[in-house]
């Protein structure tokens, strides 16, 4: 069963998921991510360029197979775009279709943005309406504890 954990309070979050990609792509755990193109391009963007000292191998759904087929991190507009299923890291307004193929979701949840935090009401509620278990990361209580 899929487990969905959100990560609540994140400043910025394309710089929160350049992290938490970096992060699993060193624990060799390949990830989805889904959004739109735009976001997308952005992310594709930052993960060449927000570190000095580490890049973040990624692919596009749009690639050539063998390209996709060696990145751990896959950046598409659909679900059905991936051939990832361990994780997948939603940076959609809305519930990807498909999510529930995958061992573990992410959602990443903005501090200040309203709009954000009222989509990602409607997806906790979604996923809770599914029953399946829901872990809440609150970012600026992990901060101040740091």
């Amino acid at each position: 069963m899929t487990e969905v954990d959100f990560h609540f309070n994140v400043p910025d979050k394309l710089m929160y998921a350049c992290r938490f990609l970096r992060k699993a792509t060193h624990r060799g755990v390949p990830v989805a991510v889904t959004a739109p193109a735009d976001v997308l391009k952005q992310l594709d963007a930052l993960l060449w360029t927000f570190s000095v000292h580490e890049f973040v191998p990624h692919a596009l759904a749009t690639d050539e197979a063998h390209v996709k087929a060696a990145s751990p991190v896959l950046l598409c507009e659909s679900v059905t775009d991936s051939t990832h299923r361990q994780i997948l890291l939603n940076l959609d307004e809305q519930v990807p279709a498909g999510f529930e193929q995958f061992d573990r979701v992410i959602e990443i949840v903005s501090e200040a943005d309203m709009p954000d935090r009222q989509f990602a009401r409607g997806r906790w509620k979604h996923y809770a309406s599914t029953g399946l278990k829901l872990t809440r990361h609150d970012i600026a209580t992990k901060k101040a504890t740091e």
